[in-house]
C-alpha cells in the first residue's frame, strides 16, 4: 500500500453499482478495516540499502517499548548538524534513500527509522491514540541520537514525508521535546479526513469492486474518514504557540498534487508566521525531487542551511 501517484480512476459499471448496493450492510465494517490497515499496513520488504548509495551506515535499534523498536539506519556526517528523515504511509525508510544521499553529501549526518508497523520496525497493534504513538517515534529517535549517539549538542532537524509530517508536527506537542528546524514534503495538510478520502480515491487502500460503486463506495469512504480521525486522537491541526512560534518550517508541496494539494497545506502553514512554503513546479505527491532533483535539493539545502546555521 504505498502512496500512490494520482491517477484517473474509471467509472463504475451498472452491474458494479448493483452489486454495491446488495453489498451495503457490509461497508461501514470494511471502512472501520481500512482505518485500521492505513495505520497498521502489509509489510513490504525493503529494496535498497544506504551502501547502495555509498553512504556509511551503521544500524541501530531505537527501543519504544518493552522488547520492542525502531529499525534504524545511522550515516554520520557532521557531527553538529543532524537531519533525521521519515517515511511515507505504508512504506520504509528505504524510500527516504535518494533524499539522504543529497543532504549527507552536503555534509550532513543522516539518521534515517522506520515507524512502528512499518519496514523492519516492531509492530503496535493498539487501535486508538496513534498520533502520540507515531509521533513519540519521532521523540525516541531524536532523544537517542542525543543521549545515546554522542550528538548532544548538534543541531537537529526532522524531514517528514506526507504521513510523517504529520508525526513529526505532532511530536512537537509533546512535552520536553525540542528540533531546530522541520522540513516537510508532501503534507501535512489542514484537515484529516479530507486527506483519508482522497487516498482511497487515489487508489492507496484496497476497495474490492463490490463497493466500488455507490451507495457502498459513499458508505465506506465516510466510515474512514470518521474512524480514522478517531483512532488518530490528536488535535489537528497544532496550535500556533509555543514551540511553533519560534522553529524554522518549511512546507514543500507538488504543483500537481491532488492526495495533499498546496492550498490544504498552504492552509496549515498560515497558522505559523515564521513557516515558509514552497510549491514544487510540474510535481506529483511525493515527487518533487524525482521531477527536478536539483532545483529540490536546493530548496531543501538553502532554508536547513539558515534554520541550522
Amino acid at each position: 500500500m504505498p502512496e500512490p501517484r494520482q491517477t484517473s480512476a474509471r467509472p463504475p459499471s451498472l452491474g458494479a453499482r448493483a452489486l454495491s448496493a446488495a453489498a451495503l450492510p457490509v461497508a461501514p465494517l470494511f471502512g472501520v478495516s481500512l482505518a485500521y490497515l492505513a495505520f497498521h499496513p502489509r509489510r513490504r520488504e525493503q529494496r535498497e540499502h544506504p551502501r547502495d548509495h555509498g553512504l556509511p551506515c551503521t544500524e541501530l535499534k531505537v527501543p519504544f517499548a518493552a522488547r520492542k523498536h525502531l529499525d534504524t539506519w545511522l550515516c554520520p556526517g557532521s557531527p553538529e548538524k543532524v537531519v533525521v528523515l521519515g517515511h511515507s504511509m505504508a512504506t520504509a525508510k528505504d524510500h527516504s534513500l535518494r533524499h539522504a544521499k543529497f543532504l549527507h553529501d552536503a555534509g550532513y549526518t543522516v539518521c534515517l527509522f522506520d515507524h512502528r508497523n512499518h519496514g523492519a520496525s516492531s509492530d503496535d497493534r493498539a487501535l486508538f491514540g496513534l498520533g502520540d504513538r507515531f509521533a513519540s517515534d519521532v521523540t525516541a529517535v531524536v532523544s537517542h541520537l542525543r543521549g545515546r549517539r554522542g550528538y548532544g549538542t548538534a543541531r537537529i532537524a526532522f524531514y517528514g514525508f506526507s504521513f510523517s509530517c504529520f508525526s513529526s508536527m505532532w511530536a512537537l506537542t509533546h512535552d520536553g521535546f525540542e528540533l531546530d528546524a522541520l522540513v516537510c514534503d508532501s503534507g501535512p495538510g489542514h484537515d484529516v479526513p479530507p486527506l483519508l478520502r482522497k487516498f482511497l480515491e487515489a487508489g492507496a487502500l484496497p476497495l474490492p469492486a463490490v463497493l466500488k460503486g455507490e451507495p457502498a463506495r459513499s458508505v465506506v469512504a465516510r466510515t474512514l474518514c470518521a474512524v480514522g480521525p478517531a483512532m488518530l486522537r490528536a488535535q489537528w491541526p497544532p496550535p500556533a504557540t509555543g514551540k511553533f512560534a519560534k522553529i524554522p518550517l518549511l512546507f514543500m508541496s507538488g504543483e500537481h498534487d491532488a492526495i495533499v494539494p498546496p492550498s490544504s497545506v498552504d492552509a496549515l502553514a498560515e497558522r505559523y508566521a515564521q513557516a515558509e512554503t514552497h510549491v514544487l513546479p510540474g510535481a506529483e505527491h511525493l515527487l518533487g525531487l524525482e521531477t527536478d532533483p536539483e532545483g529540490y535539493a536546493s530548496v531543501v539545502l538553502d532554508f536547513l542551511e539558515r534554520a541550522l546555521g
